[in-house]
């Protein structure tokens, strides 16, 4: 089995009426930053247990990789939403996958 790495990025949006733009920001810049970090796919996700999470994960074939691109220094998200929500970001490597045979 290949070394699958992602890069977790969490983003808190405490206000409401945020949400929707910052959806629709993400939606675009999703594709320059899978580009700019040279992941081999992403993908993004609402929580549906705390509804000012978002989550996007990037995935990389490489750990160098996946810590390359956590070192970017997200200028882009700082200048957008500062203040108005907060990131984290996570860097971790598939250990186990598992798949039901039903």
């Amino acid at each position: 089995m290949s070394t699958q790495v992602l890069l977790i990025v969490h983003a808190e949006i405490p206000d409401e009426a945020d949400r929707a733009s910052f959806d629709e920001w993400y939606d675009r810049h999703m594709p320059d930053a899978l580009r700019a970090f040279g992941a081999l796919r992403g993908w993004r996700t609402w929580s549906r247990t705390v509804p000012s999470k978002h989550t996007a994960f990037y995935e990389f074939s490489s750990l160098a990789a996946a810590n390359a691109a956590m070192q970017s220094p997200g200028t882009e998200f700082d200048a957008t939403w500062h203040g108005r929500a907060t990131r984290t970001r996570d860097v971790v490597e598939v250990v186990q996958r598992l798949q039901n045979s039903d």
